[in-house]
């Protein structure tokens, strides 16, 4: 009944991708161990998922291929002319199990690159920026015009209105 739970759970394909707690991977390992069926299970569904992976694979841009292709190389020229160096100070060229290497890409591409969701944001506050730009200007001028033209009927009504006499209307 526990190896049908884990062939149903789908414990074993968790610990295959590696995302299993340490309890669940040690009572996998022991349940290999002594289950023939299941060891045969686990091997069908490591190929099952290999050829999915496979079939799926996305290759990567040819700009980032030749850049890491360019990297690994120099990396392993390094490392052969650091080899000789090494042996004769009696280290081994290997490098040790507990350090990292990484392979550090640069990759020279003059667009940016968003989520494909963003895109339409950005095209729409541009939009709306230059929506309200023209609104602005657009009532800007319109202001300008008025207090001109404000100014003009000012002048019109006191040319044509009679100055006021000193004293006030006498009847």
């Amino acid at each position: 009944m526990k190896t049908y739970n884990y062939l149903k759970d789908g414990i074993l394909e968790a610990y295959l991708l590696g995302i299993t707690t340490e309890k669940e991977k040690e009572e996998v390992e022991q349940l290999l161990a002594r289950d023939t069926d299941i060891l045969a299970e686990l091997n069908e569904l490591e190929t099952d998922m290999e050829n999915y992976f496979l079939r799926n694979a996305v290759p990567p841009p040819p700009s980032i291929r030749e850049a890491v292709s360019l990297r690994i190389s120099e990396t392993e020229i390094k490392k052969w002319e650091e080899a000789p160096h090494k042996k004769a100070r009696g280290e081994s060229a290997e490098p040790r199990s507990n350090e990292q290497s990484y392979v550090h890409v640069e990759v020279d591409d003059t667009h940016i690159r968003v989520h494909k969701y963003w895109r339409p944001a950005f095209i729409a506050v541009f939009i709306l920026s230059k929506v309200f730009l023209i609104l602005g200007l657009y009532y800007y001028f319109k202001a300008s015009s008025q207090a001109e033209e404000i100014m003009r009927l000012k002048n019109a009504t006191q040319q044509t209105a009679p100055a006021p006499q000193p004293g006030g209307l006498k009847p």
